[in-house]
């Protein structure tokens, strides 16, 4: 079934513009252009997604599938319709310019979805150009959406109090209606997101993992690699390879077909952006790409990118095209063979986990559902202290279906195409940052996966550790052997023992919140 809208009355209406038009109505309103060709804009009050303020309506047609609670919250369908007919009351009675994105989410023909984005707001439209994959004219023949996204960002809900809401924002999904709807907020990402929370209700319900993930594959285009992590663990730094093809650095799906990007282009962080340490980043911010809330100093004619006065959440999205070694700039699909490895990325700022252990099956369930890192002090405000963090399946804040859902299908996968799953621990060694101890250099850790990717690491003789039953290599290409094992690092085993039980209590505390549907996987967890 395809998603229907009741707005009928559009005037000025911009469906699929050109990039050239587009650019032009954002300078002359909206923004400004800056040294490098990029344009740029400001997303008003809010820098990024409003979580607290995503509901998804509660009807028949996904009621038994959805995840209800603190990400997914349900809301009654008689206030999305309220808000959804104050919506297009507005379209049908506005002057100012509509502008309509048609395109696609994923690469893959057999899985993707129409996507059609309203928008009143010229740089939400680029936004959508360069984040989605555009029509080619074949496509513009015979689009119809499968999913309607109405950005109201200029309407707010007075009531919302009234309604059981949290503030005056909504991102509304209802699935059964195929539309969602966005008021009170700017920020383009939670079109972005939200497409990305439909794919994770779609796929799975036919066999598809959809992943919080970068992707990429080798010279030949084959042995398809997969890189899980949270922001910090160096995800996008890692992936980004000269010497493999990016598939794409966000989300994808794991199809029969192969792994495939939801994505035409990258939605990047540029806080502190460094043109030595991420060339890759820095030199896509030209024609085509659209900053959100970055510092320009017009005295000198240059953006300012270690301000952080309007957010530390500055972005940059550019198309795939702008990443010269994708696969999309190699005249390809950003779509690929089944993967042959798996990299779950942790920042372990304890100093426990092992910089690098293989996985069992079982094992990579329980920590795709745990998805740990650990923020550290001094990279965000008000924390003073290594702070765990958990996000299932390294993507909470998307998923709509029990974290178990994918871990299942991840195994399901695992075990159809052998896959090797390791994990990578780029954080400290020796102890914690407030110990005094050093992270592991980033030579060391692109080591580690270059082991992992040719295959070295499948040939190395294994030990289990003692606390959290995983597997480590006793010695590994270049590696220096001493820190493959984290207790060697530690000046006191005493004291590494003390931090290690510590951690492995967090694991099992926070494994309890998915019920007792994981409760067979708890023993591939902790042994302490």
């Amino acid at each position: 079934m395809q998603s229907s809208i009741d707005i009928k009355n559009l005037k000025n209406v911009h469906i699929n513009p050109s990039i050239d038009l587009i650019s032009n109505h954002i300078i002359a309103n909206e923004g400004e252009m800056s040294p490098s060709g990029a344009l740029m804009v400001d997303t008003g009050i809010f820098t990024g997604r409003s979580p607290d303020d995503k509901y998804f309506v509660e009807e028949d047609y996904s009621k038994d599938d959805l995840w209800w609670g603190p990400v997914n919250r349900k809301i009654d369908d008689k206030v999305f319709e309220k808000l959804y007919l104050k919506i297009v009351k507005y379209y049908n009675e506005s002057l100012t310019n509509t502008y309509i994105f048609n395109g696609f989410a994923g690469a893959d023909k057999d899985y993707r979805i129409s996507v059609r984005v309203l928008a009143k707001k010229a740089w939400q439209y680029h936004f959508c150009r360069n984040m989605f994959i555009n029509l080619d004219k074949d496509d513009e023949k015979q689009f119809n959406p499968d999913f309607t996204i109405i950005n109201a960002s200029d309407i707010i809900n007075e009531d919302f109090k009234e309604d059981g809401m949290n503030s005056e924002v909504f991102i509304i999904f209802n699935l059964k209606k195929k539309i969602a709807i966005i008021g009170g907020t700017e920020y383009g990402g939670e079109m972005k997101k939200g497409i990305f929370s439909v794919m994770h209700y779609l796929l799975p319900l036919r066999g598809v993992l959809s992943m919080h993930c970068s992707a990429n594959v080798d010279s030949e285009f084959k042995n398809t690699a997969l890189f899980f992590g949270l922001s910090g663990t160096g995800k996008t730094t890692l992936s980004t390879d000269p010497n493999r093809p990016l598939i794409g650095d966000d989300e994808h799906g794991w199809s029969n077909n192969g792994v495939f990007n939801f994505e035409g282009g990258c939605y990047a962080k540029t806080i502190r952006l460094d043109k030595k340490a991420e060339p890759d980043i820095f030199n896509a911010i030209k024609s085509g790409a659209l900053l959100e809330n970055v510092v320009f100093d017009k005295k000198n004619n240059v953006i300012d990118y270690d301000d952080s006065t309007k957010t530390e959440n500055t972005r940059v999205s550019y198309p795939m095209n702008h990443i010269p070694n994708s696969l999309v700039s190699l005249g390809k699909d950003s779509m690929a063979s089944h993967p042959s490895k798996i990299i779950f990325l942790t920042c372990d700022a304890y100093g426990v986990l092992p910089l690098i252990s293989k996985l069992n099956v079982e094992q990579a369930m329980y920590h795709f559902i745990s998805g740990y890192t650990a923020k550290v002090a001094g990279t965000e405000r008000g924390i003073t202290e290594p702070r765990a963090t958990f996000s299932p399946c390294y993507g909470g804040p998307f998923l709509t279906l029990h974290p178990l859902r994918y871990a299942e299908l991840l195994k399901e996968k695992i075990e159809k195409y052998s896959v090797d799953v390791f994990l990578v621990n780029t954080g400290w060694i020796g102890g914690s940052p407030l110990m005094g101890a050093s992270r592991v250099s980033i030579k060391d850790t692109r080591n580690m996966i270059t082991s992992i990717l040719n295959g070295s690491a499948d040939n190395a003789d294994y030990v289990k550790e003692q606390y959290f039953g995983l597997m480590i290599p006793l010695s590994l290409d270049e590696i220096d052997k001493k820190i493959l094992n984290p207790i060697n690092s530690w000046e006191s085993e005493d004291k590494y023992k003390l931090e290690a039980v510590k951690l492995a209590e967090k694991f099992k505390s926070n494994f309890k919140i998915y019920g007792k549907k994981v409760e067979y996987l708890i023993n591939s967890g902790p042994i302490v």
